[in-house]
């Protein structure tokens, strides 16, 4: 795992600024920065503001795109090895204490799957997780990769409280997808990545979106194919999830199923 002290100029808002007012943190998987460039991101960043956005599946590198996002953010960045592949990035009007890539495990570093930042009152994981593909291929994988991640994150909690959040490719229950019967040996779905989702929160993660919501039908992918997005048949596979000594701080979470630009629709939340 790679740590580095930040060095970039000082940003508009002090570390505790999070204390000062509620905090909107967003993430989203635009399946590639760069397309998603060319259709509404600078829009939506206009029209949501947050304070904190966390990217996955970038497929590129900060000197692949040009940056036309506004001034107020500083970027941080972990890229695959592999180029046009993976990639996460946090855009932040924060100043963060501290900058980490990866879990420092080196089967899981190369793919730029997690992005950490410290800041004053927690920590803030950005995380892509690995598809275990549709022949269930990289299930092995995947369930070495859900261990320890988690272990990550306890080791994370052992010094201040964590939220991570990004596209964890799994529909934690049958609420969490369109066809949960037809799909219960499928990728996304299967018993061990569900249970890899459910260990989580048995370590004593909330999943914050349902603090709120506890009916189905809310997703945050769609196929391309056959309309599903038109019709609302998805999966959801986007969350935010957060150490439980936080909850009193979480004043909502939210799903943005009218945002167009990526299959997948931004997710977020708001803390004191």
């Amino acid at each position: 795992m790679r740590r580095h002290r930040d060095r970039q100029p000082t940003l508009c808002h002090p570390p505790d600024f999070v204390y000062l007012r509620a905090v909107k943190i967003i993430s989203w998987n635009v399946n590639g920065l760069r397309a998603v460039l060319k259709k509404n991101f600078l829009e939506f960043i206009d029209a949501e503001k947050p304070e904190i956005l966390c990217l996955q599946e970038t497929k590129c590198t900060p000197e692949d795109v040009e940056q036309l996002w506004p001034a107020s953010y500083t970027t941080y960045w972990n890229s695959a090895q592999k180029k046009g592949y993976s990639g996460t990035v946090i855009f932040t009007k924060i100043r963060p204490l501290e900058v980490s890539t990866g879990i420092g495990v080196t089967e899981h570093d190369q793919e730029g799957r997690v992005l950490t930042l410290e800041f004053a009152g927690y920590f803030l994981v950005n995380v892509y997780t690995p598809n275990s593909q549709r022949e269930l291929t990289r299930l092995p994988y995947r369930q070495r990769w859900d261990k320890d991640f988690l272990r990550h994150l306890k080791k994370l909690e052992k010094k201040k409280p964590v939220i991570f959040c990004g596209d964890l490719n799994v529909a934690h229950t049958e609420l969490d997808l369109a066809n949960p019967r037809t799909n219960m040996k499928n990728h996304g779905f299967t018993p061990e990545e569900r249970a890899g989702f459910s260990a989580l929160v048995a370590a004593g993660f909330v999943d914050t979106f349902r603090e709120f919501e506890k009916a189905g039908g809310h997703y945050t992918w769609w196929s391309p194919m056959a309309d599903a997005r038109a019709r609302n048949v998805g999966w959801r596979l986007d969350y935010f999830l957060m150490s439980a000594k936080l909850r009193p701080q979480l004043q909502r979470a939210f799903i943005s199923a009218g945002v167009a630009g990526s299959d997948h629709c931004p997710v977020g939340i708001e803390i004191n």
